[in-house]
C-alpha cells in the first residue's frame, strides 16, 4: 500500500538520494547520490531494503515530517538529535512509526549528514535510472515545505532488534586514504612530501559539488597547462593559487586543473561528515 510523508519544514539542503546516476557522463550528467555511501547503505541494510533504495539526506538542520501512514524507519550518519513526537528517537536501528507521528530534528551533536530510510525506499521521481535530486535533471533540487513524499506503508510483524554499531572513524579520523592522481608527478618533490605531512582544514566553500581546503601551501608549476580531462567524485585538484579542491558527488564530469590525488570511497564518506575548519590529512594507499 502506498503511503506518504508531509514536509512541514524542509531543513537545510535536504534531498532524496540513492547510489547515484550512472552511464550518463558523456552527456555531462553528474553521478550525484548520497554523499556518505557508508551511512546510507547501513540505513537501507537495517530495513532489508534494496541497496539502490532512495533515502533522505539531511544536512546539519533537519526537517519536520508528518507521517500519514505506518512505516519502519532508520536514521544513520550524523547525530542531528532526531525526535518522534518530541521524544528522543533511536539511531542505527529500525523504529516503527504510526500514521500521525511527527519526526523532527534538533541540534547537530556530531557529523554533518544524516540519512533517513523508510521501508521500501522513497518513491519519488525517477530520472535516468536514479531517484537522486539534482537541479536541472529532477523537478526538485531539494525538498520543500508542503511537499508530499510517497512511501510504502509498512508495519513490523515482529520485534525490532536489529542494531549496528557505527564506525567511529567516520567522524573522528582525520585520515583520507587516497591514491596518486594522473598529474601527481607535476608536483615538486618537496610538495609531494608535504602533501602527506601537512594537515589541511575544510574551507567555508563546501557543498555537494566540492570542498575547498583553506591552505595554499603547494606550488603550481610555472607555465603549466592541461587539456580539460575527466574527473570523478573524490578527485583532488590543484588550483593556480596553490589551494586544493576536492570534488564531491555532484561534481562536473570534466575539469582543467591538475588531478593530483584520487580519494577512496572511505575518504569521501569521511570528508562528507566534516564541517568548516575541521582538519584532514591525506594518506597514500599502496593498493
Amino acid at each position: 500500500m502506498i503511503g506518504s510523508i508531509d514536509v512541514l519544514t524542509p531543513g537545510l539542503l535536504t534531498s532524496i538520494q540513492d547510489k547515484g546516476r550512472f552511464g550518463f557522463k558523456r552527456f555531462g550528467v553528474p553521478v550525484s547520490g548520497t554523499m556518505d555511501h557508508q551511512s546510507a547503505a547501513m540505513a537501507n541494510h537495517l530495513l532489508n531494503n534494496d541497496a539502490s533504495a532512495a533515502v533522505m539526506e539531511i544536512t546539519l538542520t533537519g526537517p519536520q515530517l508528518v507521517f500519514n501512514s505506518d512505516t519502519l524507519i532508520v536514521i544513520t550518519g550524523a547525530d542531528l538529535s532526531p525526535a518522534v513526537n518530541g521524544g528522543a528517537c533511536f539511531m542505527n536501528r529500525p523504529v516503527q512509526l504510526s500514521a500521525g507521528d511527527l519526526l523532527s530534528f534538533g541540534g547537530a551533536r556530531k557529523g554533518v549528514r544524516a540519512y533517513l530510510s523508510v521501508k521500501g525506499g522513497f518513491q519519488t521521481e525517477k530520472v535516468m535510472n536514479s531517484f537522486s535530486y539534482y537541479s536541472g535533471i529532477t523537478s526538485n533540487a531539494l525538498i520543500k515545505k508542503g511537499d508530499r513524499l510517497s512511501i510504502h506503508s509498512s508495519r513490523s510483524s515482529g520485534q525490532l532488534k536489529s542494531v549496528v554499531k557505527e564506525d567511529p572513524t567516520l567522524f573522528d579520523s582525520l585520515e583520507l586514504p587516497c591514491t596518486a592522481g594522473p598529474e601527481f608527478e607535476i608536483l615538486k618533490q618537496e610538495d609531494q612530501k608535504s602533501l602527506f605531512d601537512l594537515e589541511f582544514s575544510v574551507g567555508g566553500d563546501n557543498n555537494r559539488m566540492g570542498y575547498r581546503l583553506n591552505e595554499n601551501n603547494l606550488s603550481y608549476p610555472e607555465s603549466y597547462s592541461m587539456l580539460t580531462s575527466s574527473v570523478l567524485p573524490g578527485t583532488v585538484q590543484l588550483t593556480p593559487s596553490g589551494q586544493l579542491i576536492v570534488l564531491m558527488r555532484d561534481c562536473q564530469t570534466t575539469g582543467g586543473y591538475p588531478r593530483i590525488l584520487q580519494l577512496s570511497e572511505t575518504a569521501i564518506n569521511r570528508l562528507s561528515q566534516k564541517r568548516t575548519q575541521d582538519r584532514v590529512q591525506f594518506a597514500i594507499r599502496n593498493s
